[in-house]
């Protein structure tokens, strides 16, 4: 059985989601407990984007509440998972090799596209984690290709996350409203079977050529993280859907992990099986 850990896409909603799980929450708990333990969990979310990727190398990342206007409670949450320095360097190495012009940042804290999801999929905050951040420049190839360049690091026990939304039309959120909209589901229903048959060349053209591409991400910057997630994995993976809904009528919840899930007794490359 092969010890290489799949990647994920997971959708974070709103931040909301850290109280409010809904579908998606149990599913990646679930998800959690299958998985083999990573040595490591490395997140690309767009709530952390610069010119170039940047990887954070804190040995204790802080929780970033990088959001206004919600209850009190959604601010005292804490996400205390150790960083890992040695890991977040050879991922910098990588995108060096791959012709990133990357570089670290010793002192950046943990988005709520990380820590967020991270609540439902390793609720004790016990495994490792770092970041990578969003290049603001991407399209659907070059967001491929930053996943590309990270993909050594699934044999090496890293667990890679791309953290965004399946959709994420803001200007629509209905915070009350029970049912979907219909240009939600066609669109995620599109990509759902995109990647049911290893469509990457269609997955990476999304935003133009699914049906309402450009009203379920009128920026698309919540949708390359599922992309850089294809590319981790490659076009030959077999995936899994993480089934997650849609909340607040039009926030798509869905996720899916790009390769094998080994079994938990498998132990990822360089780590104790849990």
């Amino acid at each position: 059985m092969s010890s290489r850990l799949p990647s994920l896409f997971v959708s974070h909603g709103s931040p909301t989601f850290a109280l409010e799980p809904g579908l998606a929450g149990p599913a990646l708990t679930a998800l959690g407990r299958e998985l083999p333990r990573p040595r490591a969990v490395l997140v690309v979310s767009p709530h952390w984007m610069t010119a170039q990727p940047v990887v954070s190398t804190a040995a204790a990342p802080e929780t970033i509440h990088d959001f206004g206007g919600f209850a009190p409670a959604l601010y005292r949450l804490r996400y205390p998972a150790p960083g890992h320095p040695a890991l977040a360097q050879r991922a910098l190495e990588l995108l060096s090799a791959a012709g990133w012009e990357a570089r670290s940042h010793p002192g950046r804290g943990l988005d709520h596209g990380a820590w967020v999801p991270l609540l439902h999929l390793y609720p004790q905050a016990d495994v490792p984690v770092f970041q990578v951040s969003l290049p603001a420049r991407l399209d659907g190839d070059s967001a491929y290709a930053l996943g590309q360049a990270l993909a050594p690091l699934a044999d090496e026990g890293v667990l890679i996350v791309g953290s965004g939304s399946l959709t994420h039309n803001l200007y629509e959120v209905a915070w009350h409203e029970p049912e979907a909209a219909d240009y939600a589901s066609e669109f995620a229903a599109w990509i759902g079977e995109a990647v049911a048959h290893g469509r990457h060349a269609a997955l990476r053209h999304a935003i133009d050529e699914a049906p309402h591409g450009h009203r379920a991400h009128p920026t698309p910057e919540h949708y390359w993280p599922l992309v850089v997630a294809a590319g981790a994995a490659g076009a030959d993976a077999p995936t899994r859907l993480i089934k997650g809904g849609i909340e607040h009528g039009v926030l798509a919840m869905d996720g899916f992990a790009f390769g094998q899930v080994p079994p938990a007794g498998v132990p990822a490359t360089g780590a104790v099986a849990a």
